[in-house]
């Protein structure tokens, strides 16, 4: 009976999957030490590893060159197919998990983010698309490489985390991403209430002098407090920044700013719904804006998925709506 091609690829013997790794990666970089850092391993392991191979094949794969590792002709032939080969698998690994993931949307953003804007909106989607489960990954790793997050302290990191999208913030520069702006970004004054009256009521900039100012971590793009630059803007001087609360997420600074514990600079779109609820107040309408933006993030393969698309289409909405507000 006639093999199928299949079984004529199983009766071959193989190399050990490991081994042809370890050989294209050394290849790529041309350099074991190279290969070992993106394969987690030693350097040794990786000469271990392709001295097996060649031990395997009969064939040499390296020589050492004035320069340092070079390929032989067997090798430099062999390598296109091979690294295709991995990235075909690859591939095929990532739609398994694709499809078992199909029923669940991961999204990843920063905390304040998620719990101040993003969170009191879900209850949308799912009446729109009760076939999709959404998890939210809040995550302080939220950030690109050229800014630290709105309130969120972390690591930068131009990942998605391990989510099918990402709202991030920053400059929108995600190199191999699809990227869409959401919002733009400006902070404003809030307070509770009752800082509008009493003793010292809150009625321009300069009454500011007479409360205790709330921080977090934002600052402007050349890296100054955000209070600084905001007092400045107002044309207010002799306000003592040094003194105050300081929190590193925004999502805490608007909570201490509710309770009547001091003034917080808030991000307009975070605390639009505490305003709109009564629980925060906006003293002064003078704005600064922070030159920088709410994006949406994806990987080009996932964005077409249903799911990924109906989210995109939604919270696009939905920030278009917030910034008419």
């Amino acid at each position: 009976m006639k093999k199928t091609k299949l079984q004529q690829m199983a009766a071959r013997r193989l190399p050990p999957l490991n081994a042809l790794k370890a050989f294209e990666a050394a290849a790529r970089h041309l350099s074991f030490v190279k290969a070992a850092r993106e394969l987690h391993v030693t350097p040794a392991a990786i000469s271990h590893q392709v001295k097996g191979l060649e031990d395997f094949l009969g064939v040499a794969l390296f020589r050492r060159g004035h320069r340092g590792l070079e390929l032989t002709d067997a090798a430099r032939a062999s390598l296109p197919k091979l690294s295709e080969g991995f990235d075909r698998i690859a591939e095929a690994v990532e739609r398994l998990r694709a499809e078992a993931d199909a029923a669940t949307l991961t999204v990843s953003s920063a905390p304040s983010f998620a719990t101040k804007w993003l969170a009191p909106r879900l209850h949308r989607f799912a009446a729109a698309h009760p076939e999709v489960d959404v998890r939210i990954n809040a995550s302080t790793r939220l950030v690109d490489a050229s800014r630290s997050g709105p309130g969120d302290a972390g690591e930068a990191n131009s990942t998605l985390d391990d989510a099918d999208v990402a709202i991030r913030f920053g400059t929108g520069v995600y190199p191999g991403y699809r990227v869409e702006k959401l919002m733009s970004v400006a902070v404003s004054p809030v307070c509770s209430p009752a800082l509008l009256t009493g003793r010292n009521p809150l009625r321009t900039p300069e009454d500011l002098r007479h409360h205790i100012l709330i921080h977090d971590n934002l600052a402007t793009e050349d890296g100054r407090p955000l209070w600084e630059a905001w007092l400045e803007l107002a044309g207010v001087q002799g306000v003592d920044l040094s003194r105050g609360m300081r929190f590193n997420h925004s999502a805490l600074a608007l909570e201490a700013a509710a309770d009547g514990l001091g003034v917080a600079l808030g991000i307009t779109a975070l605390a639009a719904a505490d305003i709109a609820a009564g629980r925060l107040a906006r003293p002064f309408d003078l704005a600064l804006p922070l030159g920088a933006a709410y994006y949406l993030v994806c990987a080009e393969r996932a964005c077409e998925r249903p799911d990924v698309a109906a989210f995109r289409d939604w919270i696009l909405a939905e920030a278009k709506a917030t910034s008419a507000q």
